[in-house]
């Protein structure tokens, strides 16, 4: 019998960035456990020994390129399966031997672990300006404009409204509120280190507002990657961007800072309807990561990130100046501005190898000064949310998480009118203040190596208004063939409505309010299932899925604006809405320097109004996606282009209107091709590139823009591109 040692290189990617404990099962052809089985790999502080269950679990301290070394007597190692579900789990199958025979090597990189990952070779493929900016090349998430005016945008899955996906900020609940309207634009791209898109109902562990999706951002760690970044960029309109990062690293912390500044463009009004196609963006934030400690080894550890924004948008007509027609009725504008500041944090105890306690919190506050045409608008809110949470790593296949949380919501908004002449009387002063203390608990099992892995999760919510919510929740993911992944889930989420602030349209409309009644939670029950499949050889890689999702709600909130033109009514919705979701996609990659990817959306969004099937306005029922890339095998520049097809959308019904500002009652479809070419140096990436290169564009989206003070003014009949092509320059040098 002849001995086997092997170094296998491989590169793996992890969920949790900040994790470097690698864990896993080890079984022989029969998966059957196989004890004895030394593991090693490059970092380790030591070797490990699998257990009589076949388990090991080791940590490293290095980046995310490893050797890993096994060794068993009389045993070839035949298979290694990798799994990137929170820390690395790694599975190896062994064939007993009497000779040294072959070794067969599959490695499974398995890039939906039930997440869509965009990582930075993803976001390099196009300007990734800011958060909204980031999804050119996939079409599982939609960056929606919800203020043609201003540019304000929301991120949707599934077709419904930002508001039902939760977005984190490195796992914290940071963006909701007035901070929802323009949180995702203010976060700069060049921030950013990794997206995971997650479809359904996910965790418990950050709340139950996750309805649809979760939206995970990973900002740039601060002990590893560049120590030094500086990022320019210029449009074809005259806005310009600078980003600048810097990395300090001690023995035992590490700490990255950066600079972001946006000036404005110029005015720009190609379709003569007066009004600027884009708005004039100023905005500064200061962002800071200071991390300390080992988390694997015991002891305290932690990270503490800060953020400081302050930013202005003016836009409305061409010749609006804030000086002269700020609030009056002589030149329609909207001047939002407002400076935020966050602090979040992470700090955990490690009191053994399998045992953690982790401390969560994170705090955000927002004053807002605005105004609308003659509206004026002031916010300011504050919230924290805090967790205590007990993690105990069983064995490789079962792993449990519990704990306490705690959300504090206070928001205060005022609104008053300059004007007389539009008899709107829902002025004055709304005050929202949330209590809601919660209890949560989340357990994963896994059988036969991580073929199988069920994880169920329940949290119960005590809302200082509205009582006990409960949201109970499940996930299972089955391997079955050859890189073939079933995954199904099912679960509840609620949430409370923000109602100006998440639906900035009732401040830009002529319409008055009538308050019916009393907003109660949004409550939704989310079904879905995934399949993928892989296939790979030496020159290609390939990705095929297949999924669908249905989301029902037991209440929502939807504006009426039909029963009167000259009223928007506010009350609960408990009849039916659903969202049915069905994705496709097919990526590609041959020889490491082609890449193309070929997704198909259909989107059936719904509500059952007096027995009639009802589409919600704005959502394109078929969406196609198609991405190619090419990186030539000398690094030295690189090709990225992408294609949207978008079919069309019904619009609001406006036959109550006068003919003159009646519209029609459904978008056409259209297309938008980007394109860049990035060009590599050892220290710099210059990259230029063109988005809606045809310059496809919906001419004059906004009702009644010809008197912009009368009952009809509406600018929310935005279905597509309004500023046509945009040329961009950008450089990034790094060291």
């Amino acid at each position: 019998m002849k001995s086997v040692l092997l170094n296998v290189l491989m590169t793996l990617l992890c969920f949790d960035l900040s994790s470097q404990n690698l864990k896993g099962t080890v079984t022989d052809n029969q998966l059957r456990p196989l004890k004895d089985v030394k593991i090693a790999v490059t970092g380790a502080r030591d070797t490990v020994i699998s257990d009589d269950a076949g388990a090991f679990l080791l940590t490293t301290e290095t980046d995310s390129l490893l050797s890993l070394y096994v060794f068993k007597p009389s045993y070839v190692l035949d298979t290694v399966f990798i799994n990137e579900t929170g820390h690395i789990n790694i599975r190896m199958r062994f064939v007993q031997t009497m000779q040294g025979g072959g070794v067969r090597i599959v490695r499974k990189r398995n890039v939906q672990i039930g997440f869509e990952i965009i990582d930075q070779g993803e976001l390099k493929k196009s300007a990734c300006c800011d958060l909204a900016g980031c999804f050119e090349n996939q079409s599982t998430v939609q960056p929606m404009t919800t203020n043609v005016i201003t540019n304000s945008k929301e991120l949707r899955i599934l077709g419904l409204s930002g508001v039902y996906n939760q977005i984190l900020i490195d796992g914290m609940p940071l963006i909701q509120g007035l901070g929802f309207t323009y949180g995702i634009s203010s976060l700069p791209g060049t921030l950013v280190d990794n997206i995971f898109v997650s479809k359904g109902t996910t965790s418990v562990l950050q709340g139950a507002e996750n309805m649809v999706g979760q939206i995970n951002v990973v900002t740039k760690p601060t002990d590893k990657g560049d120590k030094l970044l500086f990022n320019a960029y210029v449009n074809s309109f005259g806005e310009s961007q600078y980003n600048f990062h810097h990395r300090l690293v001690g023995k035992k912390w590490s700490n990255m800072y950066a600079l972001h500044m946006v000036l404005p463009a110029s005015k720009w009004d190609r379709d003569k309807d007066e009004f600027l196609d884009l708005p004039l963006l100023t905005r500064y934030l200061f962002y800071n990561k200071f991390k300390f400690g080992n988390e694997n080894a015991k002891g305290l550890n932690g990270m503490i990130g800060l953020r400081v924004l302050k930013e202005t948008r003016i836009g409305g007509q061409k010749n609006y100046d804030k000086t002269l027609h700020l609030g009056n009725d002589s030149i329609y504008g909207q001047q939002i501005a407002y400076q935020q500041g966050e602090l979040y944090s992470k700090l955990s105890y490690r009191l053994s190898s399998v045992k953690s306690i982790v401390f969560y919190n994170s705090g955000f506050i927002h004053h807002q000064n605005s105004w609308i045409g003659t509206v004026n608008y002031k916010g300011k809110q504050f919230n924290t949310y805090s967790s205590l949470q007990y993690e105990h790593l069983w064995n490789s296949n079962h792993e449990f998480k519990a704990g306490l949380s705690f959300r504090y919501f206070d928001l205060n908004e005022n609104i008053q009118f300059s004007d007389t002449f539009l008899k709107r009387t829902y002025n004055g002063i709304y005050n929202k203040k949330e209590v809601i203390p919660g209890v949560f608990a989340e357990n994963i099992f896994k059988w036969r190596g991580d073929l199988i892995q069920l994880i169920t999760g329940l949290r119960a919510d005590y809302h200082n208004q509205f009582g006990w919510q409960v949201a109970p929740r499940t996930m299972l993911k089955y391997e079955f063939g050859k890189d073939q992944t079933l995954r199904a889930s099912i679960g509840t989420g609620w949430r409370t409505v923000n109602l100006f602030s998440e639906n900035i349209g009732l401040l830009v409309s002529s319409r008055n309010l009538i308050f019916k009644e009393v907003l109660n939670p949004e409550q939704s029950l989310n079904w879905g299932v995934n399949y993928l499949k892989k296939y790979s050889n030496k020159k290609v890689d390939a990705y095929l899925t297949f999924d669908f999702y249905q989301t029902r709600f037991m209440n929502q909130f939807f504006p009426d604006y039909d029963a009167d033109p000259g009223l928007a009514i506010i009350s609960n919705f408990t009849g039916k809405s659903v969202s049915n979701g069905f994705q496709t996609n097919f990526s590609v990659k041959y020889n490491k320097f082609i890449e193309a990817k070929l997704a198909y959306n259909y989107l059936d969004v719904y509500r059952v109004v007096n027995q009639i099937k009802q589409s919600l306005p704005f959502i394109s029922k078929h969406k196609f996606l198609l991405s190619l890339s090419y990186l030539p095998k000398n690094n030295k520049f690189r090709i990225d282009a992408n294609a949207h097809w978008f079919g069309v959308q019904r619009l609001p019904d406006t036959d109550k209107n006068p003919e003159e500002f009646r519209q029609m009652k459904q978008s056409k479809a259209y297309t938008t091709f980007n394109l860049q070419i990035t060009r590599k140096w050892k220290m710099l990436e210059v990259y230029a590139g063109v988005e809606n290169l045809f310059d496809y564009r919906q001419i004059r989206p906004i009702v009644s823009w010809q008197n912009p003070f009368s009952p009809y003014f509406d600018t929310s009949f935005n279905w597509g591109p309004t500023r046509g092509r945009e040329l961009y320059l950008g450089i990034r040098f790094k060291l």
